[in-house]
């Protein structure tokens, strides 16, 4: 039989006179605690003499004496074991001692003490008898949770930053770390070999700092030797003020009484000071500022209207919000009892309405063209039987052309005129100037593009009454009709 340790054997070889030496193969226990390493020899019939019993540690191939039992010498514990180690049962140190069993306590273990240890039996006439036992010592870790500072500050940048740390140190062996959290985060992890043998494990956990992470709980969850051990810490995050402004509900009409606004601040830590304005203007003369609030004194009237804005001011910055403020001559509230109407089913109606109007407007649109170009080639626009004279520049609807004044002898026209004859003013018999002549200028006559005047009514109009010339235009038969584009149509076919 064969014991291992660290890469060293001992062997043990069983006997055939019934003399044997029980161990148990494998002992463990936590630092600063407490070890039994059991030995007991069983004796042959006949027994044999027990002359000494011997504790030895096996470490890297070397032995250590630990302690020694002698029926004659007595019990001898070796340091640096001597204050930890005693032997079990009191028997063995009797004058006449019994050393079948030689159980040793190991008290306060020690990393150190870990090893392979050899209770060896000396007998007489049998020889030795041995057996080992390997004694693995654990280190529970000491484990803590922290935040990296006392106080986080959630700033514009957004930066990561680690804001809790959890050790775990000189386990033996090491430990499983994780993290329980709401929060969107990450965790580092780093492993440390320590000199004794132990390991320390270290876990950050990096987040950015917001106004969502404060007053989140963290928790970290150590893993150790079937254990599970547990430690939380609440983030407690600073941040600048979220601003919002309330009172506004969308209804103020006027004459409304007792209405408010109320600046509403998240912050961390909380608002110091809060600071009322009116964009583009000044606040009304009938409100009073109340600690956050804004109280409109009186009825509503449209002076109350406006885009307010509200600044909340903590010790980690100045933050702002607005309302824009409509003032209605009517409320615009649904009727007593009946069922408030979602705004999707306005927006909805809104668009079937528009939709519809829109159709009736082009309809009606075409109806009163198509009416209005039917009248235009259907109505006769004169009167047939009074024939009209037209002066100026017009024409007569009446049928014929106009007959112009007769056109007098002393006209002179410029040399340069190519397309058409264009007159010039000039002096007259009788010694008449244009710019002597006396002109009402609020004469009747003188607004109206042309004038008429019946056959019957007409008057005498001189040589000086015309200073222009006209053109002459072709006579038109009296069965014709003159066109508002120019053209002329029979009166025969007017009808057809």
């Amino acid at each position: 039989l064969a014991v291992c340790v660290d890469g060293w054997c001992v062997c043990t070889l069983p006997t055939g006179d019934g003399q044997s030496v029980q161990m148990d193969s494998i002992k463990s226990g936590f630092v600063g605690s407490q070890v039994e390493l059991r030995c007991i020899f069983v004796n042959s019939n006949p027994p044999v003499k027990i002359s000494q019993v011997t504790w030895q540690k096996f470490l890297n191939g070397t032995k250590q004496n630990v302690a020694i039992a002698n029926p004659s010498l007595g019990v001898s514990v070796l340091p640096p074991f001597k204050e930890r180690v005693t032997f079990k049962q009191a028997a063995v140190r009797h004058r006449t001692p019994s050393l079948e069993d030689t159980t040793i306590m190991f008290s306060n273990l020690r990393l150190s003490d870990e090893a392979a240890y050899i209770c060896e039996y000396t007998t007489f006439p049998a020889g030795n008898r041995e057996n080992m036992v390997n004694l693995t010592v654990f280190a529970r870790p000491q484990t803590r949770m922290t935040l990296t500072t006392p106080t986080i500050v959630a700033r514009p940048q957004k930066r990561k930053m680690t804001v809790a740390t959890c050790l775990s140190a000189n386990g033996k062996p090491q430990s499983v770390i994780k993290w329980d959290t709401r929060l969107k985060g990450e965790a580092t992890f780093q492993e440390t070999q320590n000199a004794n043998g132990t390991v320390t494990v270290r876990s950050n956990y990096v987040v950015v700092p917001s106004r969502e992470t404060h007053k989140q709980k963290l928790t970290c969850i150590v893993t150790y030797n079937n254990e599970r051990i547990t430690d939380s810490v609440v983030l407690n995050v600073q941040y600048e003020p979220e601003v919002k402004i309330e009172g506004f509900d969308g209804n103020w009409y006027l004459d409304r009484q007792d209405v408010s606004l109320t600046c509403k601040a998240d912050a961390n830590p909380p608002v110091t000071v809060y600071q009322w304005k009116v964009v583009n203007g000044s606040l009304p003369s009938t409100v009073e500022i109340l600690n956050n609030s804004l109280i409109f004194k009186g009825a509503v009237t449209y002076e109350l209207a406006g885009t307010y804005v509200c600044a909340a001011t903590n010790g980690i910055g100045t933050r702002t919000g607005l309302v824009q403020v409509n003032v209605t001559e009517f409320p615009n509230n649904p009727p007593p009892g009946g069922p408030e109407i979602p705004q999707e089913q306005h927006n909805a109606g809104a668009v079937i309405g528009g939709a519809m109007g829109g159709v009736v407007l082009l309809a009606a649109a075409a109806t009163l063209l198509f009416v209005f170009l039917r009248r235009r080639q259907r109505t006769f626009k004169g009167d047939y039987s009074t024939k009209k004279q037209v002066f100026g520049n017009g024409y007569s609807k009446a049928g014929g052309l106009p007959a112009h004044p007769p056109i007098p002898n002393n006209l002179q026209y410029p040399d340069d005129s190519d397309d058409e004859k264009k007159p010039a003013q000039i002096a007259v018999t009788g010694g008449f100037d244009a710019s002597e002549r006396d002109f009402d200028g609020d004469a009747e006559d003188l607004k109206r593009p042309y004038f008429t005047v019946d056959e019957g009514e007409s008057r005498d109009y001189d040589e000086r009454t015309l200073a222009f010339q006209y053109d002459p235009e072709t006579e038109i038969a009296d069965d014709m009709v003159s066109q508002t584009d120019g053209s002329v149509i029979s009166k025969k076919e007017w009808y057809v």
